[in-house]
């Protein structure tokens, strides 16, 4: 017979929100590969949805290395997410942007996060909580 579930109610804040991320990342992962993208690729989306970006850019915005982003981008060029063009401004360059097919795969993905984050009471308070943690951790790490 298999051991009791632990009682979580006594476990400290960060062992929950470890718990919790670990969980969420599992499902979010399962679910966005049905959807034919990774974490990587739906924030490369997610960023060019104001326009195209230098994949400099993207790297500085999704804080991780250029390299990092490198991978990801030639992933998502490959199967027609994104295009790379010239930059006008620099012929050096090149620029990153969404392709028809890339918009409609990040619209099915953020649709697709009720089925990989369980409802709460509360979503808009979760939320504006999970931001000022996020924000505090961010602003020590990468001011």
């Amino acid at each position: 017979m298999p051991d009791a579930a632990p009682d979580m109610r006594d476990w400290p804040t960060g062992r929950l929100l470890a718990m919790a991320a670990r969980l969420v990342e599992h499902e979010w992962h399962d679910v966005l590969q049905g959807a034919g993208l990774t974490h990587a690729g739906l924030v490369v989306l997610d960023l060019l949805g104001d326009g195209p970006l230098a994949q400099a850019e993207l790297a500085r915005r999704a804080r991780v290395e250029v390299q990092t982003i490198s991978r990801t981008v030639d992933r998502l060029e490959r199967e027609g997410h994104v295009e790379r063009t010239l930059d006008p401004a620099d012929r050096r360059a090149r620029l990153v942007a969404r392709t028809a097919a890339g918009e409609a795969s990040w619209v099915q993905a953020r649709s697709l996060e009720a089925r990989a984050i369980p409802a709460v009471d509360d979503p808009d308070a979760l939320r504006g909580q999970l931001l000022q943690i996020v924000q505090a951790l961010s602003a020590r790490r990468w001011s």
